[in-house]
């Protein structure tokens, strides 16, 4: 195969180009969102009825957002908007699957973080559905299970998000 003049000069020009341009146009794409605050969205928990509850899942998820992003927080930019849309507590939390096809009981958070722009505007929307053994963090037996897997749910759906979004 024969290369012609002009596929020499084009190669060289782009491989020029991306040389001098790689790096800037890399590191734009991979650097991580810094943000001025960041908040728990939990209203359409409480449009399913879970009031007091919902408000007890917003105060452990912001506690665990913030820990996560805590060296991207308080310098300005877009705000982190962490909405949660829905949570299911498995009804039993203790024993587990076996080798021959059982199940394991899980929880789930489900929601999505938003980076939201000074004017309002999504600049990025992250969906996102945490699973974890209902058994990983407590016991059937114990009184705080319910609170005890609601943390855990908030600081495994906390720690996602931050490896979701970068950084």
């Amino acid at each position: 195969m024969s290369l012609s003049r002009r596929s020499i000069l084009c190669g060289a020009a782009a491989a020029a180009g991306s040389v001098l341009a790689g790096p800037a146009v890399a590191q734009l794409a991979s650097a991580p969102w810094q943000f001025s605050s960041v908040t728990v969205d939990v209203r359409p928990l409480h449009a399913r009825g879970l009031g007091p509850y919902a408000e007890f899942i917003r105060a452990a998820l912001l506690a665990e957002t913030r820990r996560a992003f805590a060296d991207r927080i308080g310098r300005g930019g877009p705000r982190l908007v962490v909405r949660i849309t829905g949570i299911q507590l498995s009804s039993y939390g203790g024993g587990g699957g076996d080798r021959h096809g059982g199940s394991i009981s899980s929880d789930y958070l489900e929601g999505e973080a938003l980076v939201v722009g000074p004017r309002g505007e999504i600049l990025a929307r992250y969906p996102q559905l945490s699973a974890t053994p209902a058994s990983a963090s407590s016991s059937w037996y114990d009184p705080q299970s319910e609170q005890r897997r609601t943390l855990y749910l908030a600081q495994h759906y906390a720690s996602w998000l931050r490896r979701t979004i970068g950084g």
